[in-house]
């Protein structure tokens, strides 16, 4: 029997790249473009419920007879419980003044898939800074997102915060609630620094200032084996190890995805002399090393002159010539913020510090509740993911 020759073409790969690349935009915009039409319906339906409710036309009874009877109508629906339905007028009542509605209390759902956006800010963002235009984040963003949005912020300003964080660094909705939970929005730029004497442009400065928190929540840190421990150098060695042991989570905490890890107690010599960094990144956006010093205890002056030099030799030693000068960011338990802001405004390297909590500032008796809790995120999580809404 023959065999069949096959001639490969010289641009097959990049052909197979092409189509591929095609492929997957193409999946992307059609997710993009239901998730969009998903919460036109959920603001529409939104705008009835709050209608008819509010006018006290409706009794308190209507929104679950009238989840029941969609079930029975349209079997298999998913995504309009009593509760949900309730969360679609919660979400359509916040928004309401801030959005354009024409297209979305026509009459007719199908004119929400107008062109141009159905919703409209009437107020901008700081978008530059986010990545992402305040209209398409928000379209962005699933309806699970927005509700939790909704209930834990206090004013517009946050929930815009929250929807463009979420939708530039693609957040999942475990992700956000830990976010929500950190609140980043109050302790992001808030962190004694000297970003702006020592960073050049001041765009650099301006960016390290915002991605920068003055807390960070390490909680899921286990330390309970250096109860026992008084050597303030081993602890602050197993903390560097526990965080390493989950990356991953460490650089959520961070700040996300623009944190690339490079190493723990990364060692460098000079004239002889050895230092050893407790952990060591490269940030993307930054174009420059991120050295994190951590500090058992409250703040001591003395630690800036030992961070500053830690960076003067990663400067020497390990910057390249196209990269920024190397960030500090040192990590303490307490600090008193008025002091640490006036010793560290005129140390010459870039430095921020900031304070962290981790399993070890939990009360002992609850400490063994923590896998537990851990546990149920997890679930919950899981089943929200779950939801089709």
């Amino acid at each position: 029997m023959n065999k069949i020759s096959v001639s490969i073409p010289e641009d097959f790969a990049s052909t197979v790249n092409d189509i591929k690349l095609a492929i997957l935009q193409a999946r992307a915009k059609a997710a993009h473009l239901a998730n969009s039409e998903a919460l036109k319906l959920y603001f529409y339906v939104g705008s009835y419920i709050s209608k008819k409710t509010r006018s006290a036309k409706w009794g308190s009874g209507a929104i679950d007879a009238l989840s029941k009877r969609l079930q029975i109508e349209l079997p298999g629906l998913r995504g309009f419980s009593a509760s949900n339905i309730k969360n679609m007028r919660l979400f359509f009542e916040y928004w309401a003044d801030d959005f354009s509605i024409r297209h979305l209390t026509s009459g007719e759902i199908r004119q929400t898939a107008s062109a141009e956006s159905a919703l409209t800010p009437i107020r901008q963002m700081p978008s530059a800074e986010l990545g992402i235009e305040p209209e398409n984040a928000f379209l962005s963003i699933g309806f699970s997102h927005h509700r939790e949005i909704l209930r834990a912020v206090k004013c517009k300003d946050e929930a815009w915060y929250y929807i463009c964080a979420a939708a530039r660094s693609q957040w999942s909705y475990q992700t956000l609630l830990q976010h929500l939970q950190a609140d980043d929005y109050h302790h992001i730029g808030a962190l004694p620094n000297n970003f702006e004497k020592t960073l050049s442009p001041m765009a650099l400065a301006t960016r390290a200032v915002r991605s920068f928190r003055d807390e960070y929540l390490l909680e899921l840190v286990n330390l309970d084996n250096a109860d026992a421990i008084h050597d303030q150098d081993v602890d602050e060695r197993m903390l560097s190890k526990s965080l390493v042991a989950d990356v991953e989570k460490t650089i959520q905490a961070l700040g996300g995805s623009d944190f690339c890890f490079m190493g723990r107690e990364k060692r460098l010599i000079y004239a002889d002399e050895e230092i050893f960094i407790d952990l060591l990144f490269y940030h993307r956006g930054f174009h420059s090393m991120v050295a994190v010093e951590l500090k058992m205890g409250k703040f001591r002056a003395s630690y800036l002159g030992q961070l500053a030099l830690y960076l003067s030799a990663l400067d020497k030693l390990e910057k390249k010539p196209d990269e920024n000068p190397t960030i500090g960011l040192l990590l303490c338990e307490e600090m008193n913020k008025p002091f640490v802001q006036l010793a560290v405004q005129d140390i010459s390297k870039p430095i921020g510090i900031a304070t962290y909590k981790t399993l070890r500032s939990i009360p002992k008796p609850y400490k063994t509740l923590a896998p537990v809790i851990e546990g149920v995120r997890q679930v919950l999580a899981q089943a929200h993911d779950r939801e089709n809404i």
